[in-house]
């Protein structure tokens, strides 16, 4: 079911894929790392960022959720920019919402290292 698309349609497609590309660069992850959060193949992720497949439109919420961004900001439709907090999200916040999109085993598993990596931090400023 290879429809044949518009020239439109394949510069949209491409000038899409280039802004996830950018923002996920931005966002510090790799495309292994946003296929992973999206439950995707890391395929699908490069094909996406060059243009050569559509992306699912149920999907583009949580891309956009995952790079921090507006869904109009995301497909390049720069609307009157939303308030938000200054700044584009921090390193820790944007590791955040990648964590929150993963299975709640891999959450957990997660949350148990960043306990164990405070705790020790913890100790080692106290002397103990």
């Amino acid at each position: 079911m290879a429809a044949s698309i518009s020239s439109e349609e394949q510069v949209f497609m491409t000038e899409l894929g280039n802004r996830i590309s950018a923002l996920r660069k931005d966002a510090g992850l790799t495309q292994a790392e946003m296929a992973q959060a999206l439950n995707v193949s890391q395929q699908a992720v490069q094909s996406w960022e060059a243009g050569r497949r559509r992306i699912q439109i149920p999907i583009l919420p949580a891309v956009a959720k995952i790079l921090s961004v507006s869904l109009e900001g995301l497909l390049g439709e720069e609307a009157e920019h939303i308030p938000r907090k200054r700044g584009p999200a921090s390193r820790l916040e944007q590791q955040i919402e990648v964590i929150s999109q993963l299975p709640k085993a891999r959450q957990k598993m997660v949350a148990e290292m960043l306990d164990a990596v405070i705790s020790q931090a913890q100790q080692q400023e106290t002397g103990s």
